[in-house]
């Protein structure tokens, strides 16, 4: 699988799959959360609301991932997951790793080429950007051949960015 930076907004990546950062609500939220909802439209909510009266009911767990449609996002699928909070005292790294493997599982399930990730947890969540960006990688790049063949890890702002290219190259 092919990994890659991109500096940007990831509402605007032309992908089969873009991953959503989000609350364990599913009912959208601020941060990339926020922004996919707003994108996307009243169809990502409806169905996320639909999973939140089925399988969902006391909402989706850290770690765990599920797909709805993009709505009107330049995609075809959105993965959500939720992202663990930030922790000083203990090691949440494992469910954060989660994040990423199962959303790749899940959008290999569905069929998907191409996936566009947010740094999951680093936003409000607070978890450190070198960090959140090793994580991420380490997943990526150690990814086991599937039908997805490309992952972007789509940064916000070019300091994320820049912090980003700088623990990637000393991977």
């Amino acid at each position: 699988m092919r990994v890659s930076l991109i500096e940007g907004d990831i509402t605007a990546q032309r992908v089969d799959v873009i991953v959503n950062a989000a609350n364990s609500s599913l009912l959208g939220g601020g941060g990339v959360d926020g922004a996919i909802h707003r994108r996307g439209g009243p169809e990502i909510l409806a169905e996320c609301r639909a999973l939140r009266a089925s399988r969902y009911g006391r909402g989706l767990p850290t770690g765990q991932a599920v797909a709805t449609t993009a709505g009107r996002l330049p995609a075809r699928w959105v993965v959500h997951t939720v992202g663990p909070v930030w922790s000083a005292s203990e090691d949440r790294s494992a469910l954060l790793r989660d994040c990423y493997a199962n959303s790749l599982a899940v959008a290999d399930d569905l069929g998907a080429g191409s996936v566009a990730f947010p740094l999951i947890s680093a936003g409000v969540y607070g978890w450190p950007v070198e960090d959140a960006v090793r994580q991420a990688l380490t997943v990526l790049r150690a990814a086991a051949p599937g039908r997805v063949t490309e992952a972007r890890l789509v940064l916000f702002g070019a300091d994320t960015y820049a912090t980003a290219e700088r623990v990637a190259a000393s991977l």
